[in-house]
């Protein structure tokens, strides 16, 4: 029997998943997340969570993964009619009734599907024909292999009138190819014609992974350059995204989705590890599609090119999504080098590049605050100016329809306003380089002590004259947090990766000892990777680590400590690990300057002091002034 969509949709809202998962597991809440055993493998450190507010569970164990009707089948052994009877009783929803007009609607929406199913097919087969070679070579000179081009279904549209009608025109009627767009009936009497010709083909699918539309990317110099399925009884282009299916599966494992503008931008990104990419098919955002963006990830981060339509874009999506923002839901967003999309900066720079910009990206109210800034009068030196432009800020935080938010972002924006406009007192003259004063940056040294009192997350005070000093004794607890609680690997391991320890005390071969021993074994727990790494010669090395002298400064790293707290402790740890290596290199260039003022030196000790504020505006946003 085929439910309808609307009618699941309703029981999935009704029925509480941590309800149903809590009959058979001792679940725990852990902030917006309920973790636990897993049912599905035999664990005894916990790496089962369930997402309530997100509908679905997941094991970083074994991978189990799926919604409360998944988990009644799995765990009950019943089929998908039975498992969604039973829900339904629990709940007491009316399971509908299969009317001759509903079979029949679902009847025809699976011969839509076969049918976009079998094109899609004939695609695949096309590019890997003869006349396919063009197209072949247009994705080898994208960096495209096999591999890559299997994995995303990658195809390929002849160059004539009706290959694919006559392909598919003994198995599939004529009306039927037209309806789900992919033949073309024209205006001037002559026969239907192939939509897609001489393109490379990017099939779209909607949640399910189901291909419900194409995108063809012309070869040479046609126009348009790319070209969607018009709209079918299957495909709503301003409700889908490009990557949908993929990037719910990722999402089970992040707390950030990606927005780009193009399919050579989300087949980049997921595969260089980035899962949660996806993108709008060539319009800007809908309010649909950020409301599906919200069921990956409470923040997602929209990624623009740095160029002038890049900042347009930016500014479009901001003003569509404003009336949308509620508690806890917004959107950041991530600037690119001008020149660069994701695509092209992966190829050249390498996925860290790629992940700095992504951790660096602006709040939607810091984001509403610049662009407002940039349309506004140069200067705005008088009164009246100032009351200008505070008169349009107050006009766009009004277009917030919550009002919580609201309040929250008035309060923000002019808070923030009050202190950018309030000169600083006590201020240094700037040095001069090549005659000429330079302006220093925002700050160059953090506002409270970087190591202080910071209970709340476990992490004690580590008392050392320098940032030098301190780097080793916090990479020794960043080591201790994985060795204790190896199921943090599974959400961070592409984290330390990009970690640079020092090479003193072996820190930087025992974390890509750990990582290898991982990547062999995603289950290990604590006590057999200890003994592996034991094996391997490293076992000194995890006896210091684990020694009281290391664990005194954070608690939360020790055995004891449950996972939630363990998850933030590490969070929080890495992030200060991140901002003292900057404040070593800030000290590093500080004294360069002093030996040889130019600008260069100039430079990358604004860098590295923009990068240290903007980490510490993120510590702000978490914590508030802990000072």
């Amino acid at each position: 029997m085929a439910f309808p969509p609307r009618f699941l949709d309703e029981l999935r809202h009704r029925v509480s998943l941590a309800e149903i998962v809590g009959r058979r597991v001792k679940l725990i809440r852990r902030g917006r997340e309920y973790t636990g055993l897993c049912p599905f493998h035999t664990e005894k450190t916990p790496s089962f969570s369930v997402v309530e507010d997100k509908g679905f569970y997941h094991c970083f164990g074994c991978g189990a993964h799926g919604d409360v009707i998944g988990f009644v089948m799995q765990t009950e052994n019943l089929a998908f009619p039975e498992a969604v009877e039973q829900l339904a009783r629990q709940v007491g929803l009316e399971v509908p009734k299969a009317t001759p007009e509903e079979r029949q609607r679902a009847e025809r929406a699976a011969t839509l599907q076969g049918t976009m199913e079998a094109a899609c097919a004939f695609f695949e087969t096309q590019l890997r024909a003869p006349e396919g070679r063009v197209a072949r070579e247009y994705l080898a000179s994208r960096g495209l292999d096999d591999a890559a081009i299997k994995r995303f279904r990658l195809g390929y549209a002849p160059d004539g009138r009706d290959a694919l009608k006559r392909a598919l025109g003994s198995k599939v009627p004529e009306p039927l190819l037209i309806e789900t767009g992919l033949i073309h009936q024209g205006d001037d009497g002559r026969a239907p014609f192939d939509y897609f010709r001489h393109r490379v083909i990017f099939p779209i699918g909607d949640r399910g992974g189901r291909i419900i539309a194409f995108g063809g990317r012309v070869i040479g110099d046609g126009q348009p350059k790319y070209l969607n399925s018009p709209e079918t009884p299957l495909f709503a282009k301003g409700r889908t995204l490009y990557g949908w299916a993929a990037a719910r599966a990722a999402a089970a494992k992040s707390e950030t989705a990606i927005v780009v503008e193009g399919y050579m931008d989300v087949i980049a990104l997921q595969r260089a590890g980035f899962g949660t990419a996806v993108a709008p098919l060539g319009t800007a955002l809908t309010e649909s599609q950020i409301e599906e963006l919200w069921r990956l990830a409470p923040e997602p981060i929209l990624c623009f090119d740095g160029d002038a339509a890049g900042q347009r874009a930016a500014a479009r999506a901001l003003d569509r999504a404003m009336p949308l923002l509620k508690p806890g839901h917004s959107l950041r967003f991530a600037i690119l080098p001008k020149g660069d999309d994701p695509d092209t900066l992966i190829a050249r720079q390498g996925w860290k590049t790629m992940h700095s910009i992504l951790e660096g990206a602006v709040p939607f109210a810091e984001m509403l605050l610049r662009i407002e800034q940039t349309s506004a009068s140069p200067g705005r030196q008088t009164p009246e100016q100032r009351a200008d432009f505070r008169s349009k800020l107050k006009a766009r935080i009004a277009q917030i329809a919550d009002a919580t938010v609201q309040k929250e972002y008035s309060d923000f924006i002019f808070e923030k306003l009050a202190r950018m406009e309030t000169p600083p007192s006590g201020r240094r003259i700037p040095p001069r380089v090549g005659g000429r004063r330079i302006a220093p940056a925002r700050r160059s040294m953090p506002r409270r002590p970087f190591l202080g009192a910071a209970d709340w997350l476990g992490l004690e005070p580590i008392r050392a004259p320098d940032p030098e000093s301190q780097l080793p004794v916090l990479g020794e607890v960043l080591l201790a947090y994985l060795l204790n609680h190896p199921f943090l690997l599974a959400e961070a391991a592409e984290e330390l990766a990009q970690i640079d320890f020092p090479a003193a005390g072996k820190l930087d071969s025992l974390s890509h000892k750990i990582l290898e021993l991982h990547q062999r074994n995603p289950a290990l727990d604590a006590e057999t990777l200890k003994g592996h790494l034991t094996r391997e010669g490293f076992g000194p090395a995890v006896e210091r680590i684990l020694s009281p002298r290391v664990l005194e400064f954070a608690r939360f790293a020790r055995g004891e400590a449950d996972v939630e707290s363990v998850r933030s402790g590490w969070i929080d740890i890495k992030r200060r690990y991140e901002q003292q290596c900057l404040l070593t290199q800030i000290a590093e260039a500080e004294r360069n300057l002093a030996v040889d003022t130019n600008e260069e030196t100039l430079a990358r000790l604004r860098h590295l002091q923009e990068m240290l504020y903007a980490s510490q505006a993120k510590d702000d946003d978490a914590s508030g002034d802990l000072s």
